[in-house]
């Protein structure tokens, strides 16, 4: 997960892949389905150390102030190695507090880790409480059948919040090609690859804009 203030905006755009996922390599594919399998938190967090030094950036966005907080240590190397972060904590999100005051960032991010078997959807509440009023969240979660009854549980709990007034949905997009599908059971439509969701939100209240 990162958080921080930054300047500049990604964009969402969907491409259609020339290939399909059956034709990863083995190594690759057992790397992705080893992620999205149901094993225990200490093989998970080994799992992630091993592949930190795969995990791109996202710093060309325009992002400069950046906070990381991640269960693997490994990956927690790996991004204070890139020298793009401020701050970086070892926190198993969902298991114990982050480890942040209440309402100190301007965004907050959960990418490729809200899924069946990894961090639970009770991580919300935890997740607005770093966000600064008017804040933004961007999370995400795969659509693949093994996490369908993850999805439901995620997407019920964010709209309970919504439902509370703690926050209001900006986006929910659907990407259909999100990534390689590990097997022919897990591919949207025979396709070779699994789909995701995009969801982004804003913190109430959201601040009212001085005039003049």
């Amino acid at each position: 997960m990162g958080a921080g203030a930054g300047r500049g905006a990604g964009r969402l755009a969907r491409a259609v892949p020339s290939g399909t996922g059956m034709g990863l390599p083995a190594a690759v594919r057992d790397r992705v389905a080893a992620a999205h399998r149901s094993s225990t938190l200490p093989e998970r967090l080994r799992l992630y150390d091993g592949w930190a030094a795969r995990y791109e950036q996202l710093h060309r966005h325009g992002f400069r102030c950046l906070h990381g907080v991640d269960g693997s240590a490994g990956m927690l190397e790996r991004a204070r190695s890139t020298g793009l972060y401020q701050e970086l904590r070892l926190c198993v999100l969902g298991r114990e507090p982050l480890p942040a005051p209440a309402e100190h960032y301007d965004a907050v991010t959960v990418v490729g880790a809200l899924g069946e078997g990894q961090v639970p959807s009770t991580v919300l509440p935890e997740l607005l409480r770093v966000t600064k009023p008017g804040g933004f969240l961007c999370l995400t979660t795969r659509s693949n059948p093994s996490n369908l009854r993850y999805k439901a549980e995620l997407e019920a709990a964010l709209g309970q919040l919504e439902q509370s007034g703690a926050w209001q949905k900006l986006l929910a997009q659907e990407v259909e090609y999100w990534e390689r599908a590990t097997t022919e059971e897990e591919s949207t439509q025979g396709t070779g690859y699994i789909s995701g969701v995009v969801y982004i939100y804003q913190k109430c209240p959201v601040p009212h804009l001085e005039e003049g």
